[in-house]
């Protein structure tokens, strides 16, 4: 017998075993039982041989039922009698216990009790109950099993919906998606047109940028059906097991139609079908061989718009991408200064925040942060508030949630040699004189020596504006900022420190990118270099080198080339400004911090502001925007 067999058949046999304790029990449980005629009876009566009497009249049968005990019974046995109801029984009865003694009681009739009734039906119930129990414990088990292929696509419920009003910034890819909830909304607008909607749309971008967010605010404003799920979800141990779920999926969506079918990470199952260095993957790819028959195969899917996310979209396989399936990509990018605005507002609304704070500056400091990262950023000012027992949000707390996103928390427990101190104070002094004199460098926003993750300090330069591209000027400008530590070290203490690795690893990526990617060197613009298409083998691990050894050797030659021109460029403005450099250096080691204002006053007035001097450095220039844009208008 297979041990299937055994588990499915071991219940009933305990089922079988347990009624047959319980019936035996019922019946014996109670001891012997003697049923005597009513002659005997009176006999026994006659020779004083009764203990007790137990009498119980019965209306319906016309008897009495006169239960008891003889002498010399064993312990539980008990005698049954069925006398005539009349009174020459009772007379009987009472005759010989005013003679012999014994004991007598009468009782009522016990099948007129309904709680007797239902107390004999007690242990039957009980093990009704215990087997449902156990058949139920097997259907579960086996409806589990059958189970496994289903999907496991979760429908949004109602309180999670959201709409365009919570997504903030997007303004364009807002605009594209609307064609998807018109159409949701009034298909037939579209098809008397012969028009075609997108069945699939692909949201591509880096991570926290709101590509989620943005796909669950289309069917909160579609007002219907939402199913998500991750790519994950589809694949498991067993081949054939994530195709069942494609189509389990797309079943329930076609039930629900019009909706829409949201797939988070769809890298995970929609990765290129191929061999790779470690073989295939077979429950991968007949999922996603499922998963493009369904999107456009022979069936049709009216009413389903699938929209996926991604931030690996060189990695899915190009039938996904084709006209068809995913008919539209949509590029979701890192806001602006005035998209990042709108979302601080829209994290802002639960938090309180003082008079000095302004979303607006905040937002121009944080280039490069995606919606996560603003959201985080407001989240680790308030937790800190709360720490220092404030009552409300200041810059302060900003500024140090601010440095804990991007260098971590402050290592205030690490000591610095004094010799120490003074390197790490000249090296980022460095940074900023050469970020301050170079037009094509960075602006100076924060300056610290306070250890912060793997730093020692740090200083925060970003750029003056937000561009698309970038000119030669600029490039190395940024090259000779990068270089600008390692030239105040080596100039001020005449030896140089590891403090300049990280700074080494950014001028050198940049220097090479204008050499092999860019054409702005000698070489002429000619790309050398591209990353690998092949997915398997890592996206930053190979390049493609369309070169031969001779051009390699060229370029190394051309980024030594500009490493060392500006480096020479960053020691001849440090050189010249040794003044400031100094200033900078030992306003660092006096306040450990420096922020951009009082940087530019220091640059202005060759010493650090107080509190006063720089609120009537900023009343001074709010004045000066508020006359130069007057003076616009005017001219308008």
């Amino acid at each position: 017998m297979s041990k299937n067999t055994k588990r499915l058949i071991s219940p009933y046999i305990a089922i079988f075993i347990i009624i047959a304790v319980v019936f035996f029990l019922s019946t014996n449980y109670a001891g012997k039982t003697n049923t005597l005629t009513y002659s005997v009876f009176k006999q026994k009566l006659a020779k004083n041989k009764v203990e007790t009497v137990e009498i119980s009249p019965s209306k319906e049968s016309s008897v009495y039922t006169i239960t008891g005990k003889l002498k010399g019974y064993s312990k539980g046995e008990k005698y049954v009698v069925k006398a005539p109801l009349s009174d020459e029984t009772l007379s009987t009865i009472n005759g010989y216990q005013t003679k012999n003694k014994f004991e007598v009681e009468f009782s009522s009739d016990p099948s007129s009790t309904l709680f007797v009734k239902i107390l004999s039906w007690v242990p039957y119930i009980l093990i009704a109950g215990f087997a449902l129990f156990l058949l139920n414990k097997q259907l579960s088990t086996a409806n589990k099993s059958m189970d496994f292929g289903k999907s496991r696509a979760k429908l949004q419920s109602d309180k999670d919906k959201v709409t365009f009003d919570n997504v903030a910034g997007l303004v364009e890819e807002k605009e594209e998606l609307k064609e998807l909830i018109d159409f949701l909304k009034d298909p037939k607008k579209f098809t008397k047109m012969g028009a075609r909607i997108p069945k699939g749309v692909l949201l591509v971008g880096n991570p926290g940028t709101g590509k989620t967010l943005l796909a669950k605010a289309v069917a909160g404003e579609a007002n219907v059906p939402f199913f998500f799920i991750s790519g994950s979800d589809f694949v498991e141990l067993y081949v054939g097991i994530g195709a069942s779920r494609v189509r389990d999926m797309f079943r329930q969506a076609k039930q629900n139609a019009p909706c829409i079918i949201f797939i988070d990470e769809i890298d995970a199952v929609g990765r290129q079908r191929g061999t790779g260095l470690g073989g295939g993957h077979d429950e991968r790819e007949q999922t996603l061989n499922q998963l493009l028959t369904e999107m456009d195969g022979f069936g049709t899917n009216e009413g389903i718009i699938i929209v996926a996310a991604t931030n690996r979209p060189d990695v899915l396989d190009p039938a996904l991408l084709r006209p068809g399936r995913f008919d539209r990509q949509i590029t979701v990018s890192l806001p602006d200064k005035n998209e990042r605005e709108d979302i601080l507002k829209v994290h802002a609304k639960n938090k309180t925040f003082n008079e000095a704070v302004k979303l607006k500056h905040i937002a121009e400091r944080t280039v490069g942060f995606s919606g996560a990262d603003l959201e985080n950023l407001l989240n680790e000012a308030a937790l800190l508030t709360v720490r220092r027992n404030k009552d409300a949000i200041g810059m302060s707390e900003l500024d140090e949630a601010y440095d804990r996103v991007i260098m971590g928390p402050a290592k205030k427990t690490r000591q610095y040699t004094e010799h120490e101190k003074q390197v790490v104070a000249y090296h980022e002094a460095g940074h900023a004189v050469v970020g301050i004199k170079l037009d094509g460098a960075d602006d100076v926003q924060k300056i610290t020596i306070i250890p912060r993750g793997q730093a020692g300090g740090y200083n925060l330069m970003l750029p003056k504006e937000e561009k698309f591209l970038a000119t030669k000027n600029e490039l190395l400008d940024k090259i000779s900022g990068y270089l600008g530590g390692r030239v105040a070290e080596e100039i001020m203490f005449k030896e140089v420190t590891t403090g300049a690795s990280n700074d080494f690893e950014k001028a050198t990526k940049i220097a090479r990118s204008m050499v092999t990617e860019y054409g702005m060197s000698e070489l002429g613009p000619i790309q050398l270099e591209e990353e690998t298409a092949s997915v398997f083998l890592g996206r930053d691990y190979n390049k493609n080198k369309n070169f031969s050894s001779q051009v390699a050797f060229k370029i190394d030659e051309e980024v030594a080339k500009i490493i060392n021109t500006q480096y020479d460029v960053a020691k001849k403005i440090i050189k010249d400004n040794k003044d400031l450099l100094d200033l900078i250096a030992k306003s660092l080691l006096e306040k450990e911090t420096l922020t951009r204002e009082e940087i530019e006053y220091l640059v202005e007035h060759k010493k650090l502001p107080t509190e006063e001097d720089l609120i009537k450095e900023k009343k001074s220039k709010e004045k000066e925007e508020k006359t130069k844009k007057t003076k616009e208008k005017e001219d308008k």
